[in-house]
């Protein structure tokens, strides 16, 4: 196939191959890293300082009349952004295309120090062309799938730089053993960040060349067909030979895994152009510019690409560029400084002392590793062993913590103003400047609202559930008023904690298909939303309204008022109407604050629905009982509108239909203790039918008697007075207990136990009291703890034995 075909795939032997290292020599002179040939290879690892220190030399020198990248050839038109001086990295690509499989994304990142970004930049300061020249994710992600990885239909967020094979293979396996290396990355340090920096850049290029190629042997044809390297080498050939034939001096810089392929076509190439051609097909796909976090660039906390410790790293090139010869040394002074001071201000006992003995033993850690100076691995090292008191767990890492927040970074990137802007994104800031939240950096951030108090909060409050709606991870209230799940709304103050991240952009763009603005986007996915609703499903609908409120769409929610009406009206579910009364009379009563003026179909949307759910309340008896629960709510819901001074829930309607309901022999248990509690409560039925009702259950049939507790959670939910300071009841109750047997005791337990936790402690109390009176005995002794079980078989072992023992001497 070439000139390296005898180099045996997969076999680390390559290691001490004289003669393969000396065809690679050959093979860089001649085709690779020769200043006088029309096209230089520069072969790089993505987000390497020491390679872009390099490159800048290799420019200088080689003085190319064009540049081209590995990077997405859709970004080409990008790349007049991306050089803007208003662009500061961490910046990305961010590129997303649906078609019949699904959706899919990808991201492109790019640090001030990435080498494609440094050759941009250093293109465009001395008036070169540049130019992507790789293939878009999409034509490599449908070549790998495969029954093995099949397509997702869900969205999956990847990065093209993946360097996986690179890092994986038995070539770098075996070198890390052989080195005492712990990982790639330590050995890539030490060889080439560090030790790479003292050499002169030929030698450089050959170490990176020779290095990434016998990795890439360590692979069949067939893998490298799988991962779509082949693809995407074919692709970036074709461009190469398109650019060789109209410019004399052509510099290619492309991951040092790829510099090998690009050389020689292989039998592969012609499957690998059929493949490009079926690949352009029509598909619906985008590419923007946008943020990015060190945060995310960090391959240990993003998508396995580039070099980790990114800050680290970003901190070791500011240095390059002003003193070379000692960036390690002052970067990892400077980086153990102010871990020094973080601890401190943790109240972490570091000292003074301790600090010199890390930066001591940095030195000396890189002594005895062979290192001209120590990097980021001395330095954890370092701080493990002079920072951490005793032993390591998770009360003592507290330096190794903040080391690892140093070394990665917080910073967030910035974008120059261009025409590919999404004005969704820049709605976004310009809300999020406007109420000072924190977008700048990375970090969980909190806010503490007033929603009563300051009008302010109540729009930051709409700010973040709209924000929540679209993008939920932007942010999530951790406290204060549910008003969708109807809990905790008590409270006044609402929680919310925050974080960003390149992602939200992300999900941002994916949401300007709905619109321009976030209010705009929101309406729009609501009314899809709205769409999949089935028209009867009143209490869907209604939450949507309130949601809809609670972003501060008024608008949106006062077009659902006819969609809401029309669908009380063809609903017949007694729970979804409760649901909507529940929220419609939420919405009324707290209009004010959800932004909405006296609006009168408000409260006939609210009666509407009352009356509406009140007709269906013959259904109840044929129930089924995981709805009970529901239906109890519901039932209280109307029973205390039913009690208010209201005129529009005067109509006796309820009550008549509650006390039909009771008639009906097959309304369950528990459900006939909840309406003949309402129905006492309203004073159509004696409190003595409570009780007479419940010695139905008590001294009938046997499955009868089974409802009991049923029954009495029913009562408890409403009027739990009736138990308080009703003697009947209590001793109805105390008799059942006491004819039971053991067995039926023991089942009826859980049930019962179920029915006294509607009691407070103090109510408690005051029904022990009452127990210990019915049986005349002290109350103090109702607290008496039960003999443990194991001591009570105890005494009746000996109890028996003493019997038996008894009975021989005809005692007994």
């Amino acid at each position: 196939m070439d000139r390296l075909g005898t180099v045996p795939p997969a076999d680390t032997a390559v290691l001490s191959d004289a003669a393969a290292l000396k065809q690679l020599h050959s093979l860089l002179e001649s085709d690779v890293y020769n200043l006088n040939n029309r096209t230089l290879y520069f072969p790089i690892r993505h987000h390497s300082p020491a390679c872009a220190h390099h490159l800048l030399r290799v420019i200088e020198d080689y003085k190319p009349e064009m540049i081209l990248i590995e990077g997405p050839e859709r970004g080409n038109s990008l790349i007049s952004v991306l050089t803007d001086e208003a662009t500061v990295p961490p910046v990305s690509l961010y590129y997303t295309y649906e078609d019949e499989h699904g959706r899919e994304a990808c991201y492109y990142p790019m640090l001030r120090y990435s080498p494609e970004y440094v050759a941009l930049k250093e293109a465009k300061r001395r008036d070169i062309r540049a130019s992507f020249m790789d293939l878009d994710y999409r034509h490599v992600s449908r070549r790998t799938d495969s029954p093995a990885n099949p397509a997702q239909t869900e969205q999956q967020d990847v990065s093209f730089q993946d360097e996986t094979l690179l890092a994986s293979s038995d070539f770098i396996n075996r070198l890390c053993e052989k080195t005492n290396c712990r990982s790639f990355d330590e050995l890539w340090e030490k060889v080439f960040e560090i030790g790479g920096l003292e050499k002169s850049t030929c030698a450089f290029v050959q170490d990176v060349f020779t290095y990434c190629t016998l990795s890439r042997m360590c692979y069949t044809p067939e893998r490298l067909i799988a991962s779509g390297d082949l693809l995407r080498e074919a692709h970036m050939r074709k461009r190469i030979r398109e650019a060789g034939e109209k410019h004399e001096r052509l510099l290619v810089i492309t991951g040092g895994f790829h510099t090998y392929g690009l050389l020689h076509e292989n039998v592969y190439e012609a499957e690998q152009e059929v493949h490009l051609q079926e690949a352009a097909s029509e598909m619906q796909q985008q590419m923007y510019p946008m943020v990015y976090t060190f945060a995310e660039a960090d391959r240990l906390n993003g998508y396995a690409s580039g070099m980790p410790y990114v800050f680290f790293y970003d901190q070791i090139w500011g240095e390059l560029l002003r003193t070379p010869g000692s960036a390690y040394r002052l970067t990892t002074l400077n980086v153990l400084s102010r871990l020094t001071r973080k601890l401190r201000d943790h109240q972490e006992h570091v000292s003074t002392s301790d600090a010199i003995e890390a930066y001591s033993m940095i030195q000396g850690l890189a002594q005895l590793r062979g290192k001209q100076e120590g990097g980021v691995y001395e330095l954890m090292d370092a701080a493990l062993t002079s920072f951490v008191k005793g032993e390591l767990t998770l009360a003592t890492d507290k330096p190794l913590q903040e080391l690892q927040l140093l070394l990665t970074g917080d910073g967030i990137g910035s974008v120059a103003p261009n025409a590919f802007h999404i004005p969704i994104v820049e709605d976004f800031k310009t809300r999020c400047t406007e109420f000072k939240l924190q977008i700048r950096t990375t970090g969980q951030h909190k806010k503490v609202l007033d929603l009563y108090a300051k009008p302010e909060h109540r729009l930051l409050s709409q700010l973040f559930q709209c924000i929540a709606y679209l993008v939920p991870e932007f942010a999530k209230r951790q406290a204060g008023p549910d008003w969708i799940a109807q809990r905790d709304m008590n409270l006044v103050r609402e929680t919310w904690e925050y974080m960003y991240s390149s992602r939200i952009e992300a999900r941002l763009i994916e949401n300007s298909l709905y619109g321009g603005t976030l209010a705009a986007a929101a309406t729009r996915k609501m009314e899809e939303q709205m769409q999949d609703i089935p028209n009867h499903h009143s209490g869907e609908l209604a939450q949507l309204m309130l949601h809809a409120l609670l972003m501060g769409l008024q608008e949106t929610a006062l077009q659902l008022y006819a969609k809401v009406r029309a669908a009380l009206r063809t609903d017949g579910h007694f729970l979804s109407l409760c649901s909507s009364l529940t929220i419609l009379n939420r919405v009324h009563q707290h209009r004010r604050l959800l932004g909405l003026s006296d609006d009168p179909h408000l409260p006939e949307l609210v009666s509407e629905a009352y009356n509406n759910a009140v007709d269906k309340l013959l259904q109840l008896s044929r129930t089924n009982a995981d709805e009970h629960d529901g239906i109890i709510q519901g039932l209280k819901l109307l029973a205390m509108l039913a009690e208010s001074s209201e005129e529009q829930f005067q109509d006796i309607t309820f009550r008549n239909q509650l006390n039909e309901l009771l008639r009906d022999p097959k309304l369950p248990a528990q459900l006939e203790g909840v309406c003949i509690a309402i129905a006492s409560g309203l004073g159509d039925r004696s409190r003595d039918e409570i009780v007479e009702r419940a010695r139905g259950y008590i001294h009938g049939t046997p499955e009868q008697m089974r409802q009991t507790a049923l029954f009495l959670q029913g009562v408890f939910t409403v009027a739990r007075d009736a138990f308080l300071y009703e003697d009947q009841l209590l001793s109805e109750l105390n008799g059942l207990i006491e004819q039971l047997s053991y067995d039926d005791f023991i089942a009826m337990i859980p049930e019962l136990r179920l029915a006294f936790t509607y009691f407070t402690p103090m109510e408690t109390g005051l029904i022990a009291e009452r127990v210990a009176k019915l049986h005349q005995v002290e109350p103090d002794e109702m607290s008496t703890p039960a003999l443990d079980e194991q001591l009570l078989m105890q005494f009746r072992t000996q109890d028996e034995a003493l019997r038996k023992e008894f009975a021989a001497w005809k005692l007994i």
